[in-house]
């Protein structure tokens, strides 16, 4: 794994209650017309969280500072789940072989990346994933389901291979279902804790950032 990355998720109780989505950085220029001149700044969106709206006891607090000081501060980064997107389907759906499109066969191409298409518009967004649950995959192949021996999915990047005898034909759709979590790092070196304010009802700042591993 990266030097730089830990494979080990945040807290699970605190993530859970936690806030935060993605965030896109937009360039919007008003030309003397009045119309909109709009560029976006990054191909992919990114995700920020607040952790700290799930700290709700002091041994959860704890359990964070505690993770914290491993990470050693901004500097490794680490799991997180996303109650709200952490599966290939919707959060209430187990995941299935078909839920998301992984490409189409060549008859010699064996790897894949997992991938997550948002939207079904004009212009859907296709996220690559690269942190899955380890034994949560499930590959279909033409709608088909392969047994678990037919491919294997590296869950530290997210890269799933097909042994010799299954590498799909050319043409062949090849879909994926799956659980996920997305690689993040704390936004910040300082974790102040103000225990007279906590046990107030004060909620502590643990800010976390997406990264790409």
């Amino acid at each position: 794994m990266p030097s730089d990355f830990h494979e080990v998720r945040f807290p699970l109780d605190v993530a859970l209650r936690g806030s935060g989505g993605p965030s896109r950085l937009t360039e919007i220029v008003t030309l003397a017309s009045g119309r909109e001149h709009r560029n976006s700044r990054w191909a992919d969106s990114r995700r920020r969280y607040d952790a700290g709206f799930g700290i709700r006891t002091l041994d959860a607090l704890h359990a964070v500072l505690g993770f914290f000081e491993e990470r050693r501060g901004r500097l490794y980064g680490f799991r997180y789940r996303d109650r709200v997107d952490h599966r290939s389907g919707p959060p209430s759906a187990v995941p299935t072989p078909t839920d998301q499109p992984l490409g189409l066969g060549t008859g010699t191409d064996a790897v894949f990346a997992l991938a997550k298409t948002y939207g079904s518009g004009p212009a859907p967004y296709r996220r690559i994933i690269r942190k899955p649950v380890a034994g949560s995959v499930r590959i279909a192949v033409n709608g088909i389901e392969l047994p678990p021996q037919k491919f294997a999915c590296d869950a530290t990047t997210g890269l799933v291979t097909f042994v010799p005898d299954a590498v799909p034909a050319a043409g062949a759709t090849v879909t994926a279902g799956y659980a996920f979590d997305v690689p993040v790092r704390f936004d910040t070196d300082d974790l102040v804790v103000d225990l007279a304010a906590f046990t107030a009802g004060e909620i502590p700042k643990v800010p976390l950032i997406e990264i790409v591993p």
